[in-house]
């Protein structure tokens, strides 16, 4: 079964994307199959790049045409944040199924105007999230799931890189709060280190936010400078409820960390037991156990296992294009119903429940005090 899928937005996630479904033939026994169709951008050198894809037989600078275009199926979106709202509604409107880029909107209320078109709509649409589906993060999961860990003590949920500590790096519009967002890095990185916790059910009761910013400006890229007035850095210090108990949850997303280059980590920890992964040593998976009154670490070399069988052999290692795939397999299967109980990916409450998680962590900097969550609502 085909999927006719169009691009708005063809920067780097759109090339990336574009090269995970030129490798589709890797999967094994998958009934369903994107072609890529139709892209849009304003930018015409990035547009120039998709004339070496055969399928792409639309390429435009205005998004609404493709949205006009009865072929198209799924539409994936890449766009400045504050262009979320406007043109992931304008996709449900259209009656296309969507993969939403994160943060899902430019703040909480942006999000649920997303939401309640959503449901208005009842289109399929999904948030990209693609590092859980890494070996680590899904044997995390599983150890999390299982109950072997006994009561939870702690859990640490992070993203960490440090590109942002050059000062002569140029500005972008990440680094403006008109089009990133006042959640700044919150926006930016935060879906990263909440996909895996709010999955598990521990979305934080309440909260203690510590928020910093970097470089006051940077290059425009010009020859002039251009001020950057976003949050860099943020620490948020939660309390979940986990099996009736009150658990710390740490969330960390950061520009600004030294030795950093993309960095995912989740550490769970019990009386019983523990998980710890990191990107940074991609094919180890720490476990924690005690036995006859001693405490150990183990480490296990992962190999090439994914959630969805591919061709390649399991004495490799997964990289990143290779989780980009799985989850754009998962998000298809799932629109198709064929995912059963197999990983999937973010979902637009979840999405949302990182946009509460953001405001309370605002509003926490901003006061100096411990927040209590909203309940969620569309």
């Amino acid at each position: 079964m085909n999927v006719n899928i169009a691009i708005i937005g063809g920067g780097l996630m759109g090339r990336e994307i574009t090269s995970s479904f030129a490798r589709w033939c890797a999967l094994v026994d998958m009934p369903v199959t994107p072609v890529l169709k139709a892209v849009a951008d304003l930018n015409p050198e990035v547009l120039s790049w998709f004339e070496k894809i055969p399928s792409v037989t639309q390429r435009v600078s205005d998004y609404q045409e493709i949205l006009a275009n009865p072929e198209i199926d799924v539409v994936y979106v890449a766009v400045p944040h504050h262009l979320h709202e406007q043109i992931y509604i304008d996709v449900l409107r259209a009656g296309k199924d969507l993969l939403a880029e994160k943060p899902f909107g430019i703040d909480l209320q942006a999000s649920r105007n997303i939401l309640k078109v959503i449901e208005e709509t009842g289109r399929f649409v999904r948030c990209s999230s693609e590092l859980p589906f890494l070996p680590g993060g899904q044997r995390a999961l599983e150890v999390a799931r299982s109950g072997k860990i006994g009561r939870v003590l702690e859990v640490v949920s992070a993203f960490h890189h440090s590109s942002d500590l050059d000062p002569n790096k140029p500005a972008n519009w990440k680094r403006i709060n008109a089009t990133c967002g006042e959640g700044g890095v919150l926006n930016d990185l935060g879906m990263h280190s909440c996909h895996l916790p709010l999955r598990l059910g521990w979305k934080p009761k309440r909260l203690f936010a510590q928020l910093q910013k970097g470089y006051p400006e940077r290059p425009d890229g010009k020859g002039g400078m251009m001020a950057c007035d976003t949050w860099d850095n943020a620490l948020i210090h939660g309390w979940s409820d986990i099996d009736g108990h009150e658990t710390p949850v740490r969330l960390e997303m950061k520009r600004l960390q030294p030795g950093a280059t993309n960095t995912w980590f989740i550490e769970i920890m019990g009386t019983e037991g523990g998980v710890r992964y990191s990107t940074s040593d991609t094919k180890g998976l720490y476990l924690f156990e005690r036995s006859g009154g001693e405490q150990f670490w183990k480490r296990s070399e992962l190999g090439f296992e994914t959630a969805f069988k591919t061709v390649t052999g399991g004495i490799f290692e997964v990289g990143f294009a290779d989780v980009i795939q799985q989850m754009w397999a998962s998000f298809l299967l799932e629109r198709a119903g064929l995912l059963g109980d197999r990983f999937g990916c973010a979902t637009p409450e979840e999405a949302v429940g990182t946009h509460e998680i953001f405001a309370a962590a605002l509003e926490s900097h901003e006061t100096s005090s411990v927040v209590t969550l909203e309940p969620s609502a569309s």
